[in-house]
C-alpha cells in the first residue's frame, strides 16, 4: 500500500470514527414507566447529538402486543427475561450482537451467556431483581415474610393489599405459597392456585402498577412489588418494609433490544454499548433503584444503595429466589385462563 493509499485510508477511518461519535438523529425508546433516568438520557444525548423519545408501558404483555402490531416507530424495547425469547423466536429484533460491542467486557460473566438469550446475540442487561411482599408496618406489625400477606390477607390488611398485576408474577408467587413448583402442569396445583386467587381478591384495594406513589402515600398498606420500587417507597416513607417469601421469590432481569423495524439502527446500538458503561450502568441504578448487571458500577452506585436490604439479597434468603421463566404453551394457556376469571 503507498503512501496516498494509506493517508486516504486513514482519512475514511478518521472520518468513520468522528461520524460515530457524532451520530446525529434520534432514537425512540419504549420502556416501562418510570425506569429511565433522565440524566442518563441527557448524558447519551449529548455525548452523540441524539434526541431520545421515551414512551412507556405497564406490562410485558403491553409491550409485546404493541410490538407485533408493527409500524410502532420505535427502535428499542427492555422485554423481560420470560418473554425474550418470544420476542427472539417470532423474529421482532434485530441481531445486534452485543458481545462484539466494546463495552460489553464490562458484563458480569454470570449475565454474559444467559439461557434466554446466549450469548447475548441481542440484548444487554438493563437491570436484574427480586419480586417480593412490601407491608407499611404502621399498618401491620405482624410478621410479614410470607405471600400469605396478599393470598391470606391478616384482618389488618384486609381491604388494603394491592397487587402489581404481571400476570406471570402473580401466578408464580401463588404456586409458591401453595407449595408447588414453578411452571407445574398439575391439575390439582393449578386449580388451588385459582381458587387462591379469587378466594383472595376481596380482600384488594386494587391491582395497579403506580405502587411507588400509593404506598408512599399511604394509600395502599401492602403489596406484591419488585424490590427497586420497594426501596423507592421506604425511602419516601422509612415504615414501609420489603420482605423475601419464606415459601420462595422470583427473580427476573430486563433486558435492551433493538427492533427489527427499527429507523435509528446505529443509534440503537450506541445505546446498547452505552449502558455497559459502570458508571452509565450506576446512574440507570441510581434512579430505578435496582441493582445492574455490570461489573466496575459498585463505586458509581448511590450510598443508599450498597447496603439496602431491598437490593442486597440476605444470605439465608439466596436460597429461596428462583429465575422466572416462561412454561410451556399449555400451560402458559391455563395461566391465561385463571388470569381471565380473576379480572372479573
Amino acid at each position: 500500500m503507498n503512501w496516498k493509499t494509506t493517508a486516504t485510508a486513514v482519512g475514511l477511518a478518521l472520518l468513520a470514527s468522528t461520524s460515530l461519535a457524532c451520530a446525529d438523529g434520534v432514537l425512540n425508546i419504549y420502556n416501562w414507566g418510570n425506569y429511565t433516568s433522565p440524566d442518563v438520557i441527557k448524558k447519551f444525548e449529548q455525548k452523540y447529538n441524539v434526541k431520545v423519545t421515551i414512551t412507556d408501558y405497564d406490562s410485558n404483555d403491553t409491550a409485546l402486543a404493541k410490538v407485533r402490531q408493527g409500524g410502532t416507530g420505535f427502535d428499542i424495547a427492555v422485554p423481560s427475561q420470560t418473554f425474550l425469547p418470544i420476542w427472539i423466536k417470532e423474529g421482532l429484533l434485530l441481531e445486534t450482537d452485543p458481545g462484539k460491542m466494546e463495552n460489553f467486557k464490562n458484563v458480569a460473566p454470570e449475565w454474559a451467556n444467559p439461557e434466554f438469550d446466549p450469548g447475548r446475540k441481542y440484548s444487554v442487561p438493563w437491570a436484574w431483581g427480586t419480586i417480593g411482599v412490601v407491608v407499611n408496618t404502621d399498618a401491620y406489625k405482624g410478621p410479614a415474610d410470607s405471600w400469605g400477606i396478599i393470598f391470606n390477607a391478616p384482618d389488618e390488611l384486609k381491604g388494603k393489599v394491592n397487587v402489581v398485576p404481571e400476570m406471570n408474577d402473580v401466578i408464580f408467587a401463588a404456586i409458591k405459597y401453595l407449595g408447588g413448583q414453578q411452571c407445574t402442569d398439575d391439575k390439582a396445583v393449578l386449580k388451588k392456585v385459582r381458587d387462591t386467587l379469587v378466594a383472595a381478591k376481596p380482600n384488594w384495594i386494587a391491582m395497579e402498577y403506580n405502587t411507588i406513589e400509593k404506598m408512599g402515600a399511604g394509600d395502599f398498606k401492602a403489596t406484591s412489588d419488585w424490590n427497586g420500587s420497594a426501596l423507592r417507597q421506604r425511602l419516601a416513607n422509612p415504615a414501609i418494609h420489603y420482605n423475601y417469601p419464606k415459601e420462595g421469590f422470583g427473580l427476573w432481569s430486563d433486558n435492551v433490544v433493538v427492533l427489527k423495524e427499527a429507523k435509528n439502527v446505529e443509534n440503537a446500538k450506541l445505546f446498547q454499548n452505552f449502558i455497559m458503561d459502570p458508571e452509565n450502568a450506576a446512574g440507570l441504578s441510581a434512579f430505578h433503584r435496582y441493582a445492574n448487571a455490570i461489573t466496575g458500577s459498585d463505586k458509581y452506585m448511590p450510598a443508599d444503595m450498597k447496603d439496602a436490604p431491598e437490593v442486597i439479597i440476605p444470605a439465608d434468603a439466596k436460597p429461596r429466589g428462583e429465575f422466572q421463566r416462561m412454561c410451556a404453551p399449555e400451560v402458559q394457556d391455563i395461566y391465561t385462563k385463571i388470569w381471565t376469571e380473576l379480572q372479573k
